[in-house]
């Protein structure tokens, strides 16, 4: 068909794939990972997608599954099924509106469902598809970056082993200012045997 194909290089092979190809990956991964938590073979299942995913995607959805060998019972809404998972129905006698929050790695979605009698409907989404986790720690890097070249006057912008290894601290900076006033960002042997010792506040973060 004319759909999209993505190119990878597999043990000194290159190979196509479509979407429902790859994202079929993902699927059987965690269907086996299902399996050997649970003891058994699992073949239903119900997937979630993003809210704002149309009927095309959601369709290539359930293909995916379908190839991963799962018997696809639903195709579920993210935010909905987040409101599930935090026991939200229960107890809910009237009509209620709640705004689901989902900010990932990646993507950033907000959602309103409104709840009645135990079914969901989803009356409104948005969201940022270029903002999550992600940003935070590159905006970390970048801070943290500027102090080394401030002080040492060395740019590390293309030193591409310490990027890593610094990066991989800010990230964890970042989750640890969840709960905490301070995180430390230490990394030894960062460049030309400088090791790289700082704290940030949640202030600062913010």
């Amino acid at each position: 068909g004319g759909g999209p194909k993505i190119q990878v290089e597999y043990r000194d092979e290159l190979k196509v794939f479509t979407p429902e190809e790859i994202s079929s990956m993902v699927l059987g991964e965690l269907k086996k990972v299902a399996e050997e938590y649970l003891g058994c073979s699992v073949s239903n299942a119900v997937v979630t997608v993003p809210a704002y995913f149309n009927d095309s995607q959601r369709q290539a959805t359930k293909d995916a599954g379908t190839i991963a060998g799962l018997n696809i019972l639903a195709i579920l809404n993210e935010p909905t099924a987040a409101a599930l998972a935090y026991g939200i129905h229960k107890g809910v006698s009237s009509s209620k509106k709640i705004l689901v929050f989902d900010l990932g790695g990646g993507t950033f979605d907000v959602a309103v469902l409104s709840i009645n009698e135990g079914e969901f409907i989803v009356e409104a989404v948005g969201g940022d598809t270029h903002l999550g986790g992600g940003d935070f720690d590159k905006r970390l890097l970048k801070y943290f970056l500027m102090l080394i070249k401030q002080s040492h006057g060395k740019d590390l912008s293309q030193n591409f082993k310490a990027l890593s290894r610094l990066k991989s601290v800010c990230e964890a900076a970042k989750r640890m200012l969840s709960s905490s006033l301070m995180a430390p960002v230490i990394v030894d042997n960062l460049f030309d045997e400088n090791d790289f010792h700082q704290t940030i506040s949640r202030v600062r973060f913010e």
